[in-house]
């Protein structure tokens, strides 16, 4: 079975206005910036990203937002994106704000048919509000449901062409549980190989989960926050 794509463009040019997309990434580092410049150039609105955050103002899904292509954004936090500040401070977009370890396993809930779980997390503050609660072993609990998705953006090193998937390090983030909770899932990856190339070992994201894999090029992988050495 051959699921690749010739391009990103190609991978977006099913997306509805008004979708719901899990996108990978931990702040710059894993995104699939082919995926989301294709998207944003092709101006489809009305978007509910789910995304650990919104990378920043001119790169990633920053420039998503600043094109007033996101109507919500379900994150863990608003990070250095001043655009996606000002938007979330103005009401412009619609924030839902998750704790990290929740909207994880939110997510994984999601991919694994889990039809919600008890969490300590956020217990007695705003996160809790509306939601079910409920004390085990005299410790209280909230309800949290899971998170899934129309479609899932995921970005990964090496994959076959029948959609297996290898991470490279911290880039594999929250792209393997994305790649489970999504109707659709899309790869785009740096090096595309023909299948039995990757050590069936080595394999997170098995080519099930996978619909459309594609092989982007010139990679900008940028450093949100550079530190250097004082001479």
């Amino acid at each position: 079975m051959n699921k690749v794509l010739a391009s990103a463009d190609e991978a977006v040019a099913q997306i509805p206005d008004g979708a719901t997309i899990m996108m990978g990434g931990f702040g710059l580092c894993g995104i699939p910036e082919a995926l989301i410049a294709a998207l944003h150039a092709r101006g489809t609105t009305g978007l509910t990203v789910v995304s650990n955050n919104a990378g920043v103002d001119d790169f990633g899904i920053g420039v998503l937002l600043r094109a007033r292509q996101v109507r919500k954004m379900i994150a863990t936090y608003v990070g250095e994106n001043k655009e996606f500040e000002r938007q979330f401070l103005t009401g412009e977009i619609e924030v839902e704000l998750v704790p990290q370890g929740t909207f994880a396993e939110r997510i994984r809930a999601g991919g694994a048919g889990i039809g919600g779980f008890f969490t300590p997390t956020g217990y007695g503050t705003l996160i809790a509000e509306h939601k079910e609660t409920r004390t085990i072993d005299g410790k209280p609990y909230v309800l949290e449901k899971p998170l899934h998705a129309d479609f899932a953006f995921v970005k990964a090193w090496k994959g076959d062409r029948t959609g297996n998937l290898v991470y490279r390090k911290t880039a594999r983030n929250f792209n393997p549980v994305m790649a489970t909770a999504a109707e659709v899932t899309i790869a785009e990856v740096e090096q595309l190989v023909e299948p039995g190339k990757i050590d069936p070992d080595h394999v997170v994201t098995p080519g099930i989960f996978v619909r459309h894999i594609l092989q982007a090029a010139r990679y900008e992988k940028r450093i949100e926050k550079r530190t250097t050495r004082r001479d």
